[in-house]
């Protein structure tokens, strides 16, 4: 490996270890007294949204990272964007000067996330307003209101499209029947926190339904014109039809108040924006028999953006207005047939129909709504050729209206080596098609000039000419997933091989534009380029009342001809690491702590240009919470003091935005 002789000497110490543990666990099993290996192996985790298929962690077709209520709790996150930065290989951002709080796997590209797909119950939260973005739908939930949060950590676009190019993560929120009864939380701290909760869950005969409203809030970054307000209210209703039959319906609203901009800065001074969302989701299951089931989705959202920027100018325009408000929606009406064909063999297969609009005169020089129309058909089949041999294979066909068509297919085969013990290899393909901003943005600065009564026009700062292909992502791994009941832990590793190829970037060039000179962006494909690497995630329960954890990424970009932007080179940190700790203690108090450490990634706003080698910025970030359970007769409760970034601030997208301390106090009571 001379491409990164660290990861080659990793790596190596990575499969001794394992060797070592797959041959010495039969003898560990047999002198450790007490365990019981099948409570723990059972277990192991169900996952939902790998292949569209239920299956066991150890034979899902990628790696899994699941979090679940306690760990979320536990964390002290406010938010799924500041929760994931524990997964391995993801990046986050707390800022809000985008759209909303980040986060992206195996690399930051530019200010949005568009290369992972992000579903709610299995609805896409991904805005197709901006160049592409899931941060808007990653506030769509309440942390309190989600039951798990499942992460796929590599390509999957053979079961969700083109959003899913990197990777998935799925949001699953709890059962209304779970939530009977009042809830309320409230919490308050430094930097303006101020977050309120407040739930409600009824049942009738047959269906039970729960209603969420809650505030977030907090000053933002220091440094920053970050102060944010978000506002949800999210409904969910379960109806068993029959013993057979049933309905979920949610819907929701959302919105996003938040300040942006910088001191002294024209074009980006400082301005308050809103991003409003609104959604409905329908969900119809029929059990057809005990080995198999029809699923029936419908979802609509809606969003809408305003984003207004006035700079007083000189005689005769007197002022000009930034516009970037719009308006958004999209519509999805998917059908999967889930069944098994023999006692070795299951498979699940479907369509999808999905419309995405956007209308924006300040971003597309036009009113009209632009369109475009999605057709999927996927299918995914489980074949056990052996009982210790697994293969997974599928495959997605997707239309768009605006860019073609395209083929993605995924191959994995998992060997049980044991009952414990899961080796994994494995090839797949993903697009990313441009977004509709990507080919056909045409973002004009005009004024009114009072003496010639007439707009002039200012500057042309993005002219896309169409003239850009969908991405495309070739990715080989392989896996190692151990259990190890004597230790009561799991370790999850995972090599792989991610190549880009067409990778889409802004780059200027000279343009004539009603007779005048500019010189906007265009987006194009650039760059081919690889990333290479490593992740290890081990946990486990080492003594009582303890969970412990332990993330590592090594990764690494490799050109093979010289990258057209110096930002896109430290796109991926070399190294991220992460620890975290949770113990129970006497009289229901209970300790967590979680460090975390990344090597040199560029700041966004604050990357290199061609007067400047721009700034990159070390991460250690220290967390620690300590809670207290309470109880109020027949009602519980807990009382939580939060420290997160114990230790010297970090800069967050800017240079000069720093996310400083914050200490917070939460109260939460249920019935």
């Amino acid at each position: 490996m001379k491409y990164f002789p660290h990861l080659a000497r990793s790596g190596i110490f990575v499969l001794v270890g394992m060797v070592w543990l797959m041959t010495s666990q039969g003898l560990a099993a047999q002198t450790t007294a007490g365990v019981s290996e099948k409570d723990f192996l059972e277990e192991m985790p169900i996952i939902l949204s790998v292949s569209r298929l239920p299956q066991r962690l150890n034979e899902t077709p990628g790696a899994v990272t699941v979090l679940d209520r306690d760990f979320i709790r536990s964390s002290g996150a406010r938010d799924v964007a500041d929760l994931l930065r524990l997964v391995p290989g993801f990046q986050s951002s707390t800022s809000f000067e985008a759209d909303a709080p980040q986060a992206s796997y195996h690399g930051v590209y530019g200010y949005f996330s568009a290369r992972i797909q992000v579903l709610v119950d299995g609805r896409s939260v991904y805005s197709n307003y901006f160049a592409g973005s899931v941060a808007p739908g990653l506030m769509t939930v309440a942390l309190d209101d989600i039951e798990r949060i499942e992460v796929l950590r590599g390509s999957n676009s053979v079961a969700y499209g083109a959003r899913a190019m990197l990777g998935v993560v799925n949001i699953v929120t709890r059962h209304s029947a779970d939530t009977l009864g009042t809830r309320a939380a409230l919490t308050r701290g430094e930097n303006g926190i101020q977050d309120t909760q407040l739930g409600l869950g009824w049942r009738s005969d047959n269906s039970s339904m729960r209603l969420s409203m809650d505030e977030r809030g907090d000053d933002g970054l220091s440094g920053a014109n970050g102060h944010n307000r978000v506002q949800r209210v999210n409904f969910r209703s379960d109806w068993q039809v029959s013993g057979s039959s049933n309905v979920r319906l949610s819907a929701g609203w959302m919105n996003i108040a938040s300040g942006k901009g910088f001191a002294n800065t024209p074009g980006a001074g400082f301005r308050d924006t809103s991003f409003e969302n609104k959604f409905v989701q329908v969900d119809w299951k029929e059990v057809l028999s005990p080995e198999q089931d029809l699923v029936l989705s419908f979802s609509h959202n809606q969003e809408g953006y305003r984003d207004v920027n006035t700079i007083p100018f000189f005689p005769p325009y007197y002022s000009v207005n930034l516009d970037g408000s719009g308006t958004a929606s999209n519509d999805t009406l998917t059908a999967q047939h889930t069944l098994r064909l023999s006692p070795e063999v299951r498979m699940v297969w479907g369509a999808e129909l999905r419309r995405e609009s956007v209308t924006s005169l300040p971003f597309y020089n036009t009113a009209e709504t632009l369109v475009d129309d999605f057709t999927r058909l996927f299918s995914h089949a489980e074949w056990r050729l052996r009982p210790d041999l697994l293969l997974n294979v599928g495959a997605m066909a997707e239309h768009s209206s605006v860019n073609g068509s395209s083929l993605a297919p995924r191959l994995m085969l998992n060997w049980h080596v044991t009952a414990e013990q899961t080796l994994r290899a494995g090839v797949s393909r993903s697009f990313r098609p441009p977004s509709v901003f990507e080919r056909q943005a045409n973002v004009r600065y005009t004024a009114f000039n009072q003496v010639l009564q007439r707009n002039d026009l200012l500057d042309v700062r993005v002219l896309a000419r169409s003239n850009v292909q969908p991405e495309a992502l070739l990715t080989r791994e392989l896996g190692y997933l151990g259990t190890f009941p004597w230790l009561k832990s799991t370790l999850d590793v995972r090599f792989f091989d991610e190549s880009f190829t067409g990778y889409i970037d802004g780059l200027p060039y000279l343009a004539l534009v009603d007779g005048k000179k500019f010189k906007p962006y265009d987006y194009v494909n650039s760059d081919n380029f690889s990333i290479r690497g490593l992740e290890l995630q081990w946990t486990g329960q080492p003594w009582p009342g303890a969970q412990l954890g332990f993330n590592q990424t090594f990764s690494r970009m490799v050109f093979p001809n010289p990258p057209s932007a110096k930002s896109l080179v430290a796109s991926v940190p070399e190294s991220t690491s992460t620890l975290f700790l949770t113990q129970q203690l006497p009289s229901g108090f209970q300790f967590s702590f979680s460090h975390q450490y990344s090597e040199p990634l560029w700041v966004q706003k604050s990357g290199p240009s061609d007067s400047s080698d721009g700034f990159r910025q070390y991460i250690h970030r220290t967390d620690w919470r300590l809670s207290k359970s309470l109880r109020f007769g027949s009602r519980t409760g807990e009382l939580a003091l939060t420290v997160q970034n114990q230790g010297q601030p970090y800069a967050d997208f800017a240079q000069e935005f720093l996310f400083k301390r914050r200490a917070f106090v939460t109260l939460r009571i249920d019935s």
